[in-house]
């Protein structure tokens, strides 16, 4: 990200990856993960489907001295990603997003890591539709290529209705019928043709 206003990923970045069953690391068990950003270097993305049981949005805010107004402090807190879990991030619609370090990874979908917009959020401003994530998802060059060739992963389009409009618990069968996939054909065990 820079220091101003937006910057743009590419890639995969933008769209979403939908775990397969079996992939073997429990914090990645049907997560749904919207990227934001993919290239040579490696690979970030958000699970948009885990809200967190130990921290919500008001004791969050608290915890950084930041006033609560309104129903912002009853939205879940959601769990990233395993990586840098004390780092917060909020992907959001674009309208009033953050002047500061706002990553613009589409158009309708937009992602800030700086403690500008959780003060606009607490003052009930910002913008319209956020998710809150404490820790993100990341790959380091070529590993997220092999875990989808490795079947760990599919691919498919991401929509804001199915970040923000779609329950937490819905959204990988979601994900996986936007593909036209049922859950219940999937298998944990892959295979090439």
């Amino acid at each position: 990200m820079t220091d101003t206003a937006t910057t743009t990923a590419a890639g995969l970045a933008g769209r979403m990856l939908i775990a397969m069953p079996g992939m073997g690391d429990p914090r990645f068990d049907q997560a749904v993960v919207f990227m934001c950003d993919h290239s040579e270097q490696g690979a970030m993305g958000l699970i948009v489907n885990k809200p967190s049981n130990d921290v919500d949005m008001k004791a969050l805010l608290q915890q950084l001295d930041i006033s609560v107004d309104g129903e912002v402090g009853k939205a879940s807190v959601h769990f990233g990603g395993p990586v840098e879990m004390g780092r917060g991030f909020v992907l959001h619609s674009p309208n009033e997003a953050s002047q500061l370090s706002t990553l613009d990874v589409r158009e309708d979908i937009h992602m800030t890591a700086t403690l500008d917009i959780l003060e606009e959020l607490g003052r009930g401003q910002g913008p319209a539709r956020w998710l809150m994530m404490l820790g993100y998802s990341g790959w380091g060059p070529g590993q997220l290529e092999a875990e989808i060739a490795d079947n760990g992963w599919l691919v498919c389009d991401a929509s804001p209705k199915l970040i923000w409009d779609t329950e937490d618990a819905d959204k990988w069968d979601a994900a996986l019928e936007s593909l036209g996939v049922s859950a219940l054909v999937l298998s944990a065990e892959g295979g090439r043709a």
